[in-house]
């Protein structure tokens, strides 16, 4: 065996499920976010998330300055969006924010409505490795949506999964 490279990395990753979240930050022409299968909770008790971002996403030094961000997990029918935020067609900042329904948190951060979950977070703290920085925040608020199914990530594409 050699060492793989970036790219063997990256396909052999495709072959985890993942489960997709979307990160919103900033408000108005600085509103942006990214799309995350690294989503995972960290603690209870305090309640934190911790995820994994890019240092060179869009989103990256938006969370860092803003040190708030809302974190909605995607259901079945929201592919849309996933892409939207995923920059298919070259799509960026407040125009990602189209074609969906949001509401403002505690921390001015925007949730999907209709997300099976959403979390209103802060920044806890950002830790550098590599080329991501480990996002660990803080929940200050959470809404449900029971059967809103889910998106998963997986083999390069999207699926959608309900009850």
């Amino acid at each position: 065996m050699t060492e793989p490279s970036p790219k063997d990395f990256r396909d052999a990753m495709r072959a985890f499920v993942g489960n997709c979240s979307l990160i919103t930050t900033g408000n108005g022409e600085a509103a942006t976010g990214l799309i995350v299968t690294s989503a995972i909770s960290l603690s209870a008790e305090p309640p934190l998330l911790l995820a994994c971002v890019n240092r060179s996403s869009s989103s990256w030094p938006v969370l860092k300055e803003t040190g708030s961000f809302g974190w909605s997990s995607l259901g079945a029918a929201h592919q849309p969006v996933a892409e939207r935020f995923s920059g298919f067609g070259g799509i960026k900042g407040p125009a990602r924010y189209e074609g969906a329904e949001w509401e403002t948190a505690v921390t001015g951060a925007k949730l999907l409505v209709g997300a099976p979950t959403a979390f209103d977070c802060t920044v806890e703290e950002m830790i550098d490795r590599a080329t991501h920085s480990i996002l660990i925040g803080r929940v200050q608020a959470i809404r449900t949506t029971p059967d809103a199914g889910a998106l998963i990530y997986w083999n390069g594409a999207y699926r959608s999964l309900t009850a």
